[in-house]
């Protein structure tokens, strides 16, 4: 009898999250475990189940790593959020990898490093992602901290080899572009290097942000070669990340020599900002056109040059009112760098507004131009705005889902419009960061639309759009 009532309790005590995580993992029900631990804080977990969560979501990520990448990613994801342990950071770099996520993978690559530095994978692998990317002088940083005495260390030794050689000919080819820039009369910009670049190559991809790569050795940005002239008559020039063109203007070769160097300096900026606030950067050179207001109004009407700072249409950047480079302009280009991240992610062009909602795409640029600005979300002056409306009676916060096919700007409050698109992705971010943010994304992206964006939030944050627009209010109500 007394068998039995124990055995009855038992069955009545509700499972713990371990034990939940446990069974389904037993199970290989993956589906079903990412979908048990896709949403909510991790904190609302104890802290002693927290690494038996992990730990069955991390068998996950590596049970499907071969064949279902994508879904191994999202289990490699939730892992690392419930314990940042060696194996899911393993398999979430490696996920990451495969779904053509490197700036996702070297991130996680180097959070192994900093957490794990015994651990000789994440130096070796970091390091071999760095070679990839011809960043030779990062991967001489990650290679030489793969300990000596580890497994990785043989392997690790040959990479260094290739590492040390790419670098020194690089150094070989700055000082002999610095000697014939000497002989021809220019020197080097305040505060940088010469580097060769030209329409046609270049590379300044050995620059390392020190917030992305902590305790790596750091090269400074290098401003570059002399810029050559296109067939339309602006000034051109390129690396590995970007191609900048603009019209001369009169500026003599001292003066674009300092002009390019800030917009080098400005575009690296956004470059490593955006990756550290969204995990993500683009893989393929970004056009940059520079107008002066009087060009782009030419170029853009009237109403567009009135309206905007700047325009991502087609896989080139455009700013307004470039001339003197200020803090509104370099604001603009972190924003507009965001919207060629996106675009890329979602196949080029302009896809991004193909697939995505319109308040989708604004307000990711929107929430990561107000981190760059350092402010938390609208204005006070917008935010008087809003209270204003809502203080009239049956006035609500304009709605998300009014701009899904009609860009913020084309709204009767383009202002507000933005202001509260950022505040939409605010909110998704502060429920579950970057990483899920760039997920949702990518599910309905690589999709082409299918599942819908409201299928996908409901999927990954466990909302509907109804809930969101509710949030969103509710949060400028508290403000």
């Amino acid at each position: 009898m007394r068998s039995l009532l124990v055995a009855l309790l038992v069955a009545a005590t509700p499972q713990t999250p371990a034990q939940k995580a446990k069974e389904l993992s037993g199970q290989k029900a993956w589906e079903e475990l990412y979908l048990a631990f896709s949403s909510g804080d991790a904190t609302a977990v104890p802290p002693e189940q927290r690494a038996g969560v992990s730990g069955a979501l991390v068998k996950g990520c590596q049970a499907l790593l071969k064949d279902d990448a994508v879904m191994a990613y999202s289990l490699g994801e939730r892992a690392v959020v419930f314990q940042e342990s060696a194996p899911a950071l393993r398999c979430l770099a490696s996920a990451a990898r495969k779904t053509e996520q490197r700036a996702a993978a070297e991130a996680t690559l180097v959070k192994g490093v900093t957490l794990f530095p015994k651990d000789g994978a994440f130096p070796l692998e970091l390091g071999k992602l760095l070679l990839e990317e011809q960043d030779s002088a990062g991967a001489q940083a990650a290679l030489e901290k793969v300990p000596p005495r580890s497994r990785e260390a043989a392997e690790a030794k040959k990479l260094l080899q290739q590492a040390r050689q790419q670098t020194l000919q690089e150094d070989s080819a700055r000082a002999e572009a610095s000697r014939i820039e000497k002989k021809l009369g220019g020197s080097p910009s305040r505060g940088a290097e010469t580097r060769p670049a030209s329409a046609q190559a270049g590379d300044d991809s050995t620059v390392v942000a020190l917030e992305t790569r902590p305790g790596m050795s750091v090269r400074t940005p290098r401003v570059g070669f002399e810029s050559g002239v296109n067939s339309l008559g602006m000034r051109v020039r390129a690396n590995s990340r970007y191609v900048i063109t603009y019209f001369n203007n009169d500026r003599d070769f001292a003066q674009r020599a300092e002009y390019e160097g800030r917009i080098v300096e400005i575009l690296d900026t956004a470059h490593h900002f955006v990756q550290k606030v969204l995990g993500e950067t683009r893989e393929q050179p970004v056009t940059v056109v520079l107008y002066t207001s009087a060009e782009f109004r030419v170029v853009f009407g009237d109403r567009v040059a009135n309206s905007v700072a700047g325009i991502y249409k087609t896989n080139a950047i455009h700013i307004n009112n470039a001339a003197e480079l200020n803090s509104q302009n370099k604001a603009t280009i972190v924003h507009e760098y965001v919207h060629a991240v996106m675009a890329e992610i979602c196949g080029s062009g302009d896809l991004d507004t193909a697939f995505l909602p319109m308040w989708f795409s604004e307000g990711v640029a929107m929430f990561v131009e107000w981190k760059y600005l350092d402010i938390p979300g609208p204005t006070p002056d917008m935010m008087e705005q809003i209270h204003a409306l809502l203080s009239t009676s049956d006035a609500r916060v304009m709605s998300l889902r009014s701009m899904t096919k009609i860009p913020p700007i084309r709204m009767g409050n383009a202002g507000m419009a933005y202001d509260i698109s950022g505040l939409g992705v605010k909110e998704l971010m502060r429920r579950e960061g970057a990483y899920r943010l760039m997920t949702l994304t990518r599910a309905v992206c690589r999709g082409r639309g299918q599942p819908s964006f409201e299928k996908a939030l409901l999927t990954h944050y466990g909302m509907t759009m109804d809930d969101l627009e509710k949030e969103v209010e509710e949060s400028v109500q508290k403000r």
